[in-house]
This record gives C-alpha cells, structure tokens and sequence, in this order.
C-alpha cells in the first residue's frame, strides 16, 4: 500500500479521471464532438451500424483477436514454464495481463448495469425517445423512461484498452511502450467505431481508457511487479 501511494503514475491517472469526468459533466461536449457523426437532415450517422464490413474490421474482427490474446497469455500463464523460458516470458506478467483482461471488461459490464445512462442514438437529439441527461444528473420531472439505460462507460473498448495489460509480459522497454500503443490503437479504434454510429459518446471511451490504466497500476502493485522485476527471469 506504501508503495501505491507513492506510485505518481496512480495519483496522476487518478487526477487525470476526475479531471476529465468534470469536464465532460459541466461542459457540452459529449454532444459538440457526436453532433459531427450526425446528419439532421438524413438522420444517419456517419456509420451504419449495420454494414458487414463495418462489423468485421471495426466490432467483431477485434473482439475475436483480444478472445485470442486473451486466450493465449492464459494457455501461457498455466502452461509449463519452459513455454516461457523459450519466448523470454514473466510469469507475473502474463497474470497482470489475464488479471486486467478479466476485470476491465467485468467492471464495465458493472458500470452499464447501474449508471443508467443512455447511447447518443437513443436520444431525441440523435432521433431516439429519451432525453439527454449527463451521468451525474437526474432526469425531467415526468420525463422519466420506464427503461434502463446500459451504455457508459464503453464496453466494447474495454477489451482493446485492456491489452495495455501486456505490458509487463516481457522484459523490454520497447516491449511495454508496444504494448500499450497497441492496446491504446485498436481501444480507440473499437470506441471510435462506437462513436461513429451513436453507441456512445466521448466520455464513454476516455472513462474506459482511463480506468483501464488505473486497474493495471493496481494489478502491478498487487503482485509486486515493477519494469525491473518483469526483467528478471521467468519462473
């Protein structure tokens, strides 16, 4: 726990949600940034959310590559351990990877359960039947929907942004600034697609980013792993 408090990249990302939920709570963005993925007159988003090509490169494509990833670093994390001597692996690694792979997703699922909050296509703004109300805020006198909202934070993202779990597996530097840019790049380009067809807004995926860098530095520290530690030999 010691080490947790003095950890700056915690407070620093800690800062950094706060910051960033304030903003898009007290300021209109979320609608500034999803009004440009909207056509008033058509009333089409700039993606449809049903074309094949769409779905294969930007929602299912990915979602089946961090199922192999995710797949994989398991089969190698209880594999024997000269699977890893051979690739240069960390054990503790491969289980802050599995460990992040498992509770991202699982803590968005959680989020969309009870924050309540709608998608930009469900609406009026956007053509839905809901009003718009930001997360913290209550909904219109009278103007209650009967059912539950289940969009934020983005859970579609959140497999790509926990790929940024790999970044202990192996003892490199350039290793661990791949796998983040890896898992940053296909985060926000699951998200992005999310945004281009009115799935969710900005504030969805930049929560889910953010939370995502918050459960690994929590991981690390709970299993005592630091960039020299992931640099000793694989057990």
């Amino acid at each position: 726990m010691s080490r947790l408090r003095a950890d700056w990249q915690f407070w620093l990302t800690l800062l950094l949600l706060v910051g960033a939920g304030l903003l898009l709570e007290y300021t209109a963005i979320d609608l500034w940034v999803q009004d440009l993925f909207y056509n008033p007159t058509s009333k089409r988003w700039l993606v449809d959310q049903q074309a094949p090509l769409g779905r294969i490169f930007f929602y299912n494509g990915p979602k089946a590559l961090v199922w192999v990833i995710g797949l994989s670093v398991l089969t190698l994390a209880f594999g024997p351990a000269r699977w890893r001597e051979k690739w240069q692996l960390n054990h503790r690694g491969l289980w802050l990877a599995v460990l992040v792979l498992v509770t991202v997703p699982l803590l968005a699922g959680i989020g969309k359960k009870y924050t309540n909050t709608f998608c930009p296509s469900e609406i009026r703004r956007y053509g839905g039947d809901v009003a718009y109300v930001k997360i913290c805020e209550p909904f219109p006198a009278g103007d209650r929907p009967e059912r539950q909202g289940g969009c934020f934070p983005a859970g579609h993202a959140s497999g790509g942004f926990a790929l940024m779990g790999l970044l202990l597996v192996r003892p490199t530097r350039r290793w661990r600034l791949t796998a983040i840019t890896f898992g940053l790049i296909l985060g926000w380009w699951m998200g992005g697609y999310q945004m281009l067809k009115g799935a969710h807004y900005l504030s969805h995926t930049v929560t889910t980013m953010l939370v995502t860098w918050l459960v690994i530095i929590l991981w690390r520290h709970r299993l005592g792993l630091t960039p020299a530690q992931a640099a000793e030999p694989p057990a």
